[in-house]
């Protein structure tokens, strides 16, 4: 008999268009629930590794947190109410802090006491070893100059890689010039400044990839290789806005500020997405067809990672309904149920 496959699920950073993905996770939860036959199945029933950075690292603690039961907390439309019932108050600036910080150009943007509210709120005192999958959430260690990672799976077996997932989802999340650095502590009480995840890798399936490549899964494959992998990446929303050359040929520090946050995200994604495209397409035909992008489209929403108006969040979780039932995205979608439910 063939080793199952190692499934993983990953999601891109992006802000408030975090309901996007999380609108599409939401669909395809309801569709494991009808298709299995368990209508309080959840997300993190059927993956074996999790990841995510910024709003997408903030969804995978959601969708792995437990109850008291030991159970999976929140349903996936639970986890983008997160953003829907509380991003007008997460990305709300006073016209004191508008001004202070010069939109973000002299300090951050927001006052991070809404997030770390919200986070609080949702993830009370839940530490990472007790989430209820193995998962690898990015964030860049400012003073020791490396990439950090959340590693449920390393967290059970060292207090000095155990946070609290409220730390977690807050470091994950810490934008330069949208929010304060976040200075968290593990549970050996050591200090770690840190920023959001997407400075390098905002999308992180190749770090999940690279991640599963080591790990033993039980009952499954150590040591998988790309053809062990059912891989689904989801992303926050395609960005088409050119920039001209002669807008760009004069900018300086302060113009290019959106601009790079911008490109750099965005190249990323389609890096990450390249490369993994590279590595399925050397595999049998059946194997190179188990690795997905999904990249909601943004219809009438608004591209800003920060519009949290009540016509925009209702724009964009819109967006991400009309993407997840388009013909051919519902069809990629049926086709990820019943590998899902095949393999498990």
């Amino acid at each position: 008999m063939a080793n199952k496959k190692i499934c993983i699920l990953s999601i891109d950073g992006g802000g408030i268009r975090g309901i996007l993905p999380g609108t599409v996770l939401t669909i395809l939860e309801e569709k494991l629930q009808k298709k299995s036959g368990d209508k309080k199945t959840k997300i993190a029933d059927w993956f074996d590794l999790l990841a995510g950075t910024s709003t997408g690292g903030i969804l995978t603690c959601a969708y792995i947190t437990p109850d008291k039961s030991g159970k999976p907390k929140f349903t996936a439309k639970e986890a983008v109410n997160l953003y829907l019932d509380r991003g007008d108050e997460i990305f709300d600036v006073t016209f004191k802090q508008k001004l202070l910080s010069l939109g973000g150009i002299s300090d951050e943007k927001y006052n991070a006491k809404e997030l770390e509210e919200a986070l609080e709120d949702n993830f009370g005192e839940t530490k990472l070893s007790e989430l209820l999958k193995p998962c690898l959430i990015t964030s860049y260690d400012i003073r020791n100059r490396n990439a950090f990672f959340f590693r449920q799976h390393r967290a059970k077996t060292d207090e000095n890689h155990n946070f609290l997932v409220r730390d977690v989802a807050r470091a994950t999340s810490a934008a330069p010039t949208y929010f304060e650095t976040a200075r968290i502590k593990n549970l050996n009480n050591t200090p770690y400044p840190l920023i959001d995840g997407g400075v390098f890798a905002n999308n992180p399936t190749m770090c999940s990839y690279s991640e599963a490549r080591g790990m033993d899964f039980k009952n499954k494959v150590k040591n998988p290789t790309a053809k062990d992998m059912l891989i689904i990446s989801i992303g926050t929303g395609g960005i088409e806005k050119p920039y001209y050359y002669k807008e760009a040929k004069d900018w300086g520090m302060i113009a290019w500020i959106k601009p790079i946050i911008d490109i750099m995200m965005a190249g990323n994604a389609e890096t990450v997405d390249y490369h993994l495209r590279q590595i399925f397409d050397t595999l049998s035909t059946k194997d190179k067809q188990d690795y997905y992008r999904l990249e909601p489209t943004l219809g009438k929403a608004s591209s800003e990672m920060d519009d949290a108006s009540k016509g925009n969040l209702d724009a964009l979780y819109q967006a991400g309904l009309d993407f997840a039932t388009r013909m051919d995205v519902d069809k990629k979608l049926d086709e990820i149920v019943d590998k899902l439910i095949a393999n498990n």
